[in-house]
């Protein structure tokens, strides 16, 4: 599960590890995240914003995640999940196993391409 993938261009971001490939128009993506990992602690001084923006979409294949919106709404996804996270949120892995999402996306167009909400709401 932890191999690098094959024909994917690989980076860290934050403590992050990223691996992309295309299909088509889309990207694929492998996400692993490390045990401890909270966006607001290690990827807010990086991207600079106060919340994660982005949308996820994709299958949780290990691990735990929880997401928490502005509007204090948490959201617990434990493997094998698949999941859509709205923009606006914080997230960290709970316990002591890292967090593999295979996550699809369109770069900018995501959000609206998959037909995600803008923010999260209920």
């Amino acid at each position: 599960m932890f191999a690098p993938v094959k024909g994917a261009e690989r980076r860290d971001v934050g403590r992050v590890r990223l691996e992309v490939g295309r299909a088509g128009a889309a990207r694929v993506k492998r996400m692993i995240y490390p045990v401890g990992f909270r966006w607001s602690v290690d990827m807010k001084p990086v991207v600079g914003t106060d919340l994660c923006m982005h949308a996820h979409v994709g299958f949780l294949a290990h691990g735990e995640i929880h997401i928490e919106y502005a509007d204090g709404c948490v959201v617990e996804h434990k493997a094998p999940q698949i999941i859509a996270i709205d923009p606006g949120h914080d997230g960290w892995v709970v316990g002591k196993e890292p967090v593999v999402l295979i996550e699809f996306d369109f770069e900018g167009d995501t959000i609206s391409r998959l037909g995600m909400p803008v923010k999260h709401g209920h």
